[in-house]
Parts: C-alpha cells; sequence; structure tokens
C-alpha cells in the first residue's frame, strides 16, 4: 500500500506504467475512430545500449506534445523504432567477437527498458528497427523503385576512403583537419565505382517548397536553401592551344574580360592531358598532396590556396588574351565542371590565390561613380558598372550579365546555366552491417534488380568480421555467387551495402502500417496519418536526414505511393542538455565532477592546479554525463520529466543543475500533501462523464473568484504554451502557480469550486507528470491503490479542460499611482471605472497623502485600467 501522507515516485510509477500498458491506453486508434488524427514523433535513435539525457528530452517533449492532443480529442500517432545499422554495431562486434545483429538486438532491448521507466505514451506495437528483414526488405524495394525511375545509377567517382573502417565516408563525416568522424583516422581520396541516388533531379522543388514550411525554424529552411546552393549563371568554355575545350561555371559572367587564368581540379580528367612533360613531376607530387585532404581542407576559407601550373594555355574567349593553365586544391572536380576561371580583382578566393602566384589582376567592374583605380589592392566582389570590356563599358553588371550571356551563345563558347552546391546523394558502403543493395550483376544483362518475390536479400549471419579489407560479403562465395534472375546465366550480387540513412529516409512512413507483409504501407495509411504533425529532433539532422527525408517523399509521390509532398509538418530542433564540466588547462584533461573536493574552488585531484569550469554538451570523454537512471532511482520519472521541460526553452540547450531537479521534486511533493489534504477532507471528483455547470459567479466568495480566475488562466495559458512556439518551461510555470493559487483558496472553497480546480489541476499535469496526475486522480476518485481501473477512468481519457470567459473577468483591477512618473504605490479600483472615478481615488489614497503632502496636484494623468499619474 502507498503512504498517503507521502510521495513515493518508486511505489507508483511502475504500477501505473504496467496498468496503462494492461488497458492499451496508448495503442493508436483505428483510423475510423473519432477525432482528427495527429502524429506526434521523436527522431528514432541509435540502440547504442545506454540513454542519456539527450534522448530524454527529446523523447518527453514529444510525450507532452501526444498526451496533451490525446486530452484535446485527437486519435495519436506516437511510435518508437531503432536507426540500427552502420558501422558502430560492426566496429563493437568485432571488438568482442559476437554477432552485430545479437549486439543490437540485445541493445534493443536494454534501452526500450529505459524509455519505458520515463513513462513515455508511446505505442510498442509499431516498434520497428531497420537492421530485421521485415524492415529492410522495404528499403531494397524502395530503392528498386529509384532505379526503376532512374533516380539510382553507379559511376566510378573519387571517394573519402577511411583506412580503418575500410569504407567510402560521405563528406559530411569527415572533419575540417581531413579525419573520419567516426575513426579519426586521416581520410584517404579514392576512385571506386559506386551507387548514387539522383537527388539532384529534386533540387528546384526541394528548395521552392521551403517556404511553405511555416511550421520549421527558419534557422533550418536557410541551412536547407544553402546546401541546396541555387545559383544562376552560366557555362564558358575556354579553349587551349591544343585544342581542348575547358567549360567552367561562373555565377559572374560580367567578368569574364577580367579572367587571367583557368583553374583545373587537380583530378580533373583533362590534367593528364594538358600536362607538358617539364610539368608532369610537380604537378603528380601535388595531386598525391591534395588526395590526402578532406573537401572541408581544400576550402576551408581561413587556409591559403595552393596550385601549380600544368604547362598549358588556353584563350580567354571574351578579349583573346593567352592565359596561364593550373589546377589548385581548392577547385573541387564533382562540383560544377571541375574548373574555374580566375577572376582576381572580383573574387576573394581568386585575389588571395592571385597574389601569392604573382598571376596578374585586370579590373573590369568599379563601384558606379568611382576612380578605377581607387579599389586596387583589394577584390571588389559588389555590383558596379563595368569597364576595361570593350563593348561592354559602362552597362551595370545586371545588364552586362545578360548582355555577354547573349554574346556568348551566339558566338558558340557559352550558354546561360542554373548550377546547385547539391550533388547526388553517394549510399554505397563497402562494409557488413548495412541493407545489401538488391541487385545483381550479369557479365551479359548488366546491371539486373532482384525480384519482388526474391526481396529481401539478408544479411548472412555470423560470419567472420575483421574491419579489414572491405565488406566481408564480397568473400562469401556463396552469398556472392547466384544465376542471374534474367538469363540464368552466372552472376554476382552487388557487396556494397546501403549508407544508413536510406534506412532513416522513410522510417516514418513504415510506422502508418508496420505489420503490412505485402507492401511497405497502404497508401491510405498513409495519407491519414502524415504529414507528421511534430516532428522532433536535433539540430545536427537540420541538413541530410530532413533532406534525404523530403527527397524520399517527393519521390514516393511521384511513383504514386503516397499523396503529400513534405512529410514534416511542423519541426521542433531541441536545445542539447549541458553538463557542469571541469577541466585542466595545463593539461587538457577533463575531471569527473565527483573526484572535485570543494566545487567552489576546484582543483585537479592529482596536481592541485585550479580547474576551468564551463557547461558542455554531456559526453563520455568529458566526464560530465548524468545517467538518468540514477536521477530516476533516486528522483522519479516524473521529477525528471519536470526538470528537463521547466529549465529551458525546448529549443535553447538546458544546464543540467541539481539543485534545479531537488526544486522539481519538493514541486510535485507540494501537489502531493495539496491534495492529500483535499482527500483528508472529503473532497471528491464527480466522474470523468459528470463535467460541473459553471457556478454563478454572484454566489462565489471572492476567494473562489480568486480560485476560479487562477484556474482558468492556467487553463487559457498552458492551452497557448502547447500551441504554436511549444513554451514547455512556461507551461510547468503556469502549473506552479496554479498550485499557489490552491494552496491558498482551496481549503475555504465550496465543494464545486474546489472539485473543479482540482479537476484542472491535475488534467492539466497529466501530460507533464503523468504517473503523479494518474495517482491523485485516483486518489480523488475514490479508487483504493493497486485497483484496476477502466481506460475511461483514466486521467490520460479526460478531455482538455475549456476557458470560462466570465472567470476571467475581474471586478476590480490594481491601479499603479506614480508621483512625478515614478511608481509610489497601487490600490485595488472597480474595473469599470471612468478616468475621473480613478483620478477621485487616486487622490484619496494615502500614496497621494504622503507624496502630495497636501498641496493638489499640477496636472493628473490618467491611462484607464493601468495607471493615475500625479504631478505636484
Amino acid at each position: 500500500m502507498t503512504d498517503p501522507s507521502r510521495y513515493r515516485p518508486d511505489a507508483i510509477e511502475q504500477r501505473w506504467q504496467l496498468q496503462w500498458d494492461q488497458l492499451g491506453l496508448h495503442a493508436t486508434p483505428d483510423p475510423d475512430a473519432a477525432g482528427e488524427p495527429y502524429y506526434a514523433l521523436s527522431m528514432f535513435p541509435y540502440p547504442s545500449g545506454s540513454l542519456h539525457m539527450g534522448h530524454v528530452r527529446n523523447y518527453v517533449i514529444t510525450d507532452v506534445i501526444a498526451r496533451a492532443a490525446r486530452l484535446r480529442g485527437r486519435q495519436v500517432l506516437h511510435p518508437m523504432g531503432w536507426d540500427a545499422f552502420g558501422l558502430p554495431a560492426e566496429n563493437a562486434a568485432i571488438e568482442r567477437g559476437v554477432d552485430p545483429g545479437d549486439w543490437t538486438d540485445r541493445n534493443i532491448a536494454q534501452m526500450r527498458d529505459q524509455l519505458k521507466r520515463l513513462g513515455l505514451s508511446i505505442d510498442w506495437d509499431r516498434e520497428v528497427a531497420t537492421c530485421h528483414a521485415d524492415y529492410y526488405r522495404w528499403t531494397q524495394w524502395l530503392f528498386l523503385q529509384f532505379l526503376d525511375a532512374g533516380l539510382a545509377y553507379r559511376k566510378e567517382a573519387t571517394v573519402n576512403w577511411d583506412p580503418i573502417d575500410q569504407t567510402v565516408l560521405a563528406n559530411e563525416q569527415v572533419d575540417a583537419e581531413g579525419r573520419s568522424w567516426r575513426s579519426g583516422a586521416q581520410v584517404e581520396k579514392r576512385r571506386l565505382r559506386q551507387w548514387f541516388l539522383k537527388i539532384t533531379a529534386y533540387a528546384d522543388a526541394l528548395l521552392d517548397d521551403l517556404p511553405s514550411l511555416e511550421g520549421w525554424p527558419e534557422r533550418v529552411r536557410t541551412m536547407q536553401a544553402n546546401w541546396i546552393g541555387r545559383s544562376l549563371g552560366a557555362e564558358l568554355t575556354f579553349t587551349t592551344e591544343s585544342g581542348a575545350a575547358i567549360t567552367v561555371f561562373t555565377t559572374r559572367p560580367d567578368t569574364i574580360h577580367g579572367a587571367t587564368y583557368v583553374v583545373l581540379a587537380p583530378d580533373h580528367p583533362l590534367v593528364a592531358e594538358l600536362t607538358t612533360d617539364d610539368c608532369r613531376l610537380p604537378v603528380t607530387a601535388f595531386c598525391d598532396l591534395v588526395s590526402r585532404q578532406s573537401e572541408q581542407e581544400r576550402t576551408a576559407e581561413d587556409r591559403p590556396k595552393r596550385g601549380v601550373p600544368i604547362g598549358s594555355w588556353a584563350r580567354n574567349p571574351a578579349s583573346g588574351e593567352r592565359i596561364p593553365v593550373w589546377i589548385a586544391d581548392y577547385v573541387l572536380a564533382d562540383y560544377g565542371t571541375g574548373a574555374v576561371m580566375g577572376v582576381p580583382a572580383h573574387d576573394q578566393r581568386d585575389f588571395a590565390f592571385a597574389r601569392q602566384y604573382e598571376l596578374p589582376i585586370r579590373r573590369v567592374v568599379i563601384p558606379e561613380g568611382s576612380d578605377p583605380h581607387a579599389y586596387e589592392g583589394q577584390a571588389w566582389t559588389e555590383a558596379g558598372v563595368l569597364i576595361g570590356s570593350g563593348s561592354f563599358d559602362g552597362l551595370t553588371t545586371a545588364e552586362a550579365k545578360s548582355a555577354i550571356v547573349a554574346w556568348a551563345e551566339d558566338q558558340g563558347w557559352g550558354q546561360g546555366r542554373v548550377q546547385y552546391r547539391l550533388r547526388d546523394w553517394l549510399i554505397s558502403r563497402q562494409r557488413y552491417w548495412g541493407c545489401p543493395i538488391p541487385v545483381i550483376h550479369c557479365d551479359s544483362c548488366g546491371v539486373v534488380p532482384v525480384p519482388d518475390d526474391q526481396l529481401p536479400v539478408e544479411l548472412p549471419r555470423d560470419i567472420p568480421l575483421s574491419g579489414k579489407g572491405g565488406t566481408p560479403l564480397a568473400r562469401l562465395a556463396s552469398w556472392v555467387n547466384v544465376p542471374c534472375p534474367r538469363c540464368g546465366a552466372p552472376a554476382k550480387r552487388e557487396t556494397d551495402t546501403m549508407d544508413t540513412f536510406m534506412c532513416s529516409s522513410w522510417y516514418y512512413l513504415r510506422y502508418s502500417d508496420p505489420h503490412n507483409d505485402k507492401r511497405p504501407f497502404e497508401r491510405s495509411a498513409v495519407d491519414h496519418w502524415l504529414p507528421v504533425d511534430q516532428y522532433v529532433g536535433g539540430i545536427e539532422h537540420a541538413i541530410l536526414h530532413l533532406l534525404y527525408s523530403r527527397f524520399f517523399t517527393k519521390v514516393l509521390r511521384d511513383r504514386g505511393l503516397l499523396g503529400f509532398s513534405e512529410p514534416f509538418a511542423r519541426l521542433l530542433t531541441q536545445g542539447m542538455v549541458q553538463g557542469i564540466t571541469y577541466r585542466n588547462p595545463q593539461t587538457g584533461l577533463y575531471v569527473a565532477p565527483a573526484q572535485v573536493a570543494d566545487p567552489t574552488d576546484p582543483r585537479d585531484p592529482i596536481s592541485g592546479e585550479v580547474l576551468e569550469v564551463f557547461y558542455e554538451k554531456m559526453s563520455k570523454s568529458k566526464h560530465n554525463g548524468v545517467d538518468p537512471a540514477v536521477v530516476i532511482d533516486r528522483y522519479g520519472a516524473d521529477t525528471a520529466r519536470m526538470f528537463i521541460l521547466f529549465k529551458a526553452p525546448p529549443e535553447k540547450d538546458l544546464e543540467w543543475d541539481d539543485a534545479d531537479v531537488e526544486g522539481q521534486y519538493r514541486f510535485l511533493q507540494r501537489l502531493w500533501r495539496l491534495v492529500d489534504a483535499a482527500h483528508g477532507r472529503g473532497l471528491r471528483l464527480s466522474g470523468p462523464d459528470a463535467p460541473q455547470p459553471a457556478p454563478d459567479p454572484s454566489s462565489l466568495s471572492d476567494g473562489e473568484r480568486e480560485l476560479r480566475r487562477a484556474v482558468h488562466t492556467a487553463i487559457a495559458a498552458i492551452s497557448e504554451d502547447l500551441e504554436g512556439e511549444l513554451q514547455l518551461n512556461t507551461a510547468v510555470s503556469e502549473l506552479m502557480k496554479l498550485s499557489n493559487a490552491l494552496a491558498a483558496h482551496l481549503e475555504a472553497a465550496g465543494q464545486g469550486v474546489a472539485t473543479e480546480a482540482l479537476s484542472t489541476l491535475l488534467i492539466l499535469l497529466a501530460p507533464f507528470a503523468p504517473h503523479l496526475a494518474e495517482e491523485l486522480w485516483q486518489k480523488l476518485s475514490g479508487h483504493a491503490d493497486g485497483q484496476p481501473i477502466s481506460a475511461a477512468a483514466s486521467v490520460h481519457a479526460q478531455r482538455w479542460p475549456a476557458v470560462d470567459p466570465t472567470a476571467l473577468v475581474r471586478d476590480t483591477i490594481p491601479l499603479v499611482i506614480q508621483v512625478k512618473g515614478k511608481m509610489r504605490g497601487s490600490l485595488e479600483v472597480p474595473a469599470d471605472a471612468d478616468a475621473a472615478t480613478l483620478e477621485r481615488l487616486a487622490l484619496e489614497s494615502e500614496v497621494a497623502r504622503r507624496w502630495l503632502e497636501g498641496q493638489p496636484p499640477r496636472r493628473v494623468i490618467v491611462v484607464p485600467g493601468k495607471l493615475v499619474n500625479l504631478v505636484p
């Protein structure tokens, strides 16, 4: 039995979690159930085996949203799953000598149990794991949809190769120093035949639809727009003396007369052909050097640009000038045409390069009305007027762009073009633990899709893993060698696996129909539940995951598989959870908070040196993490939830503070005592189906009116906080204000007002502290400890309270009294008092007598409803 006088979360939380499961309280309603559908979704986690506070924050925020939607009568889909393929599981399996599938399943079971302790209202019947064949069968089927649409293809490309993890890395998985995000190895450049998805075919749609995402943070939309990077410009051709054509893309065709050199990427196909014998040795050495650099390192703004001439010359097609051909590290083969024209007078990067290698700098654009020599010594990159450009002199840059492009098109050496920063999505990975690419390579038939009835192409289990020499699939003859599905001749399976972003780009669709074994989902199911009403996840996924998911949605729409264009209607990118961090500035080593004897004078426990103290994202390497299980064991899940929600707005970073956790625990204890005292006085709820009529205001005491005003102010404020900007921290603050009002007025209130106040408090509390709200609701409903309840009797099955506007009407209002513009006091006045009455009341007040010293004011300024200012 629960001690009725003491709040014991350990005694109630597990009990209610079990009862909710038995009642199916969080099951997804049938599509024909009453109420509008509402899809609340958190970005699913990688199953590392341990929950961290970042997880807690993400899932608790989404849970509040889902619970509030149910209370508002919506039919809610709130699922969970696991992004379960990838290198971490494979590397862990290699280190421990276990199968990565077994390792992953154990981690999933452990994390599922941890998540359940938080009291999340998740429909676990819809759980998916991307590494299970009943899921990745459909990832493979969707890949074949892309292949059939001409959006999946193979080509040879220069890729980032991790020599430790033995796999290709996307550019985003390489840091600014050219090291792998996972292994830390120095990345190498290799030419490999790889699989790509043609996301560039949807570049315009992805960009043009961004303004429609009004429920997304502006920051995220801007990041995606910049990543797509649509540029209007021209392709211009420079012809070498050997007759080779070098095509460049530029957004500044107006500066063509200022081009004094051409630069190729070191791995441009023309480099070998155009390099002269006397330049071959330095060119080869330079190409080898650049091959060991990451893209970020090569293009970083703060790094010097390096290059070498290759001995060839080209003609500037506009001026006819003979200009040299170079290669440089800042030009990338797979961006644009892999070649640029060097216009050092009007591009800061080209200016620095020309200065370094003493190349000519020719100014052809100046600010309007400026001396042509006024801006020598720096690059002028803004708009202006053309000079030194023949017949185009005197045109503005805008006029010259179109005129020069038209001239180039007429002369046959250029054409207008739209260019994108976005490049096609490289999905090949040379590792085992990933979704197999479902194609077969036949010498006669070429690339042949695996027939639908042979899906899934399953990963073989229990095979030796070493992490060396690429994927072990290529060495497994029994798996690789198969007959061609078309001609029957001996053929081979594709041994690359897919980028894990492939799995996470459509999982939100599978949740709508997770048990379908005939299709990835029925269109009726996805069209009923999607787009996702509220998506919650980290800002680190603002570009790739969200962009790829949008791409998938548009392709599947065009394939007739769904009827909407964007997957996520609203997006919340929650801030990080930061822990107090101690670091020795002399050694750079981090010290665990438990090793700091005196936080007011933090010192290294070994050397005694003074430590730096700051807040930083929780991580094992910084010894600043807080284990959620420790918090739940000590304070309960509801306290952990309340702290996470109250400490900071959802989109801001949160600084963990044990004192604030204690504060939320004390607040929940006060609520327990408040309701326990009311229960002891005989207050009972009238039942879920018996709403109380609004009382006659004239029959209420002043205290009852104050209590009802507090109740309905809280309803209005918390309802608003749960919409729009989702200010969950201020919603918790409103709950605290309401509890204070109950503490002040509940005991003297009549049965009707007291019951309304208590029931409203608990329903408003339910999304935030679901276990405590349920326990107190059942206490006031007359249910004994441990007694089973019906689903309809749960606090989470009630209806969100409505605001009674009459309760917000005030008979009196506080009137501020100022003397010479400074506040000197206030008094309660009738809410409907006119200006003359307010002036009279102010002059009769004790404040006026004290500050005017019996003298009439020279002037009285009345602002009805707010203040009276007395000017002596």
